[in-house]
């Protein structure tokens, strides 16, 4: 008789998106480099998005909502990643207003039940000619609203 390892825990929020950790994502510790975290995390949202339509295509004016900025980007780190890997994101949003929303991840095991690091990030939604804030369009709320992680 084999053990079964136990259910990876379910999300009561957010998605979780597969990531790879490869061997030159290390340092020279063997520990995942801090500034990969970020890395990985804009890759899971890319997939995330682009499955919903919403991806940058080499044209700024064409690109829509993907025309965003980064404004504020915080992450803790709670357990090493010692090797190269199946991982996941677990991704989130905390708050989608008019022209900027604030997103939550996690990077974790695969199966989500280990939590490695975990942080926010704040966009703006960009005109691509200006430069200035914009709205998201109507078709991103209707995504991201699926994505609100509902209140405590």
């Amino acid at each position: 008789m084999t053990a079964e390892a136990p259910a990876a825990p379910a999300l009561s929020h957010g998605r979780l998106v597969p990531v790879t950790v490869h061997f030159d994502d290390l340092d020279a510790l063997g520990l995942l480099h801090n500034a990969r975290y970020p890395v990985l995390v804009e890759r899971a949202w890319s997939e995330l998005w682009a499955g919903e339509g919403f991806r940058f295509e080499g044209d700024w004016a064409a690109a829509g909502d993907a025309c965003n900025a980064v404004r504020e980007l915080t992450i803790g780190y709670e357990a090493p990643v010692t090797r190269p890997g199946d991982y996941a994101v677990h991704l989130w949003l905390d708050r989608l207003g008019t022209t900027g929303l604030t997103y939550g991840f996690r990077f974790c095991s695969a199966d989500g039940a280990t939590t490695y690091a975990r942080g926010t990030r704040v966009l703006v939604r960009l005109d691509s000619g200006t430069l200035r804030p914009a709205p998201w369009s109507e078709a991103f709320r209707t995504a991201g609203r699926a994505l609100l992680r509902p209140a405590d």
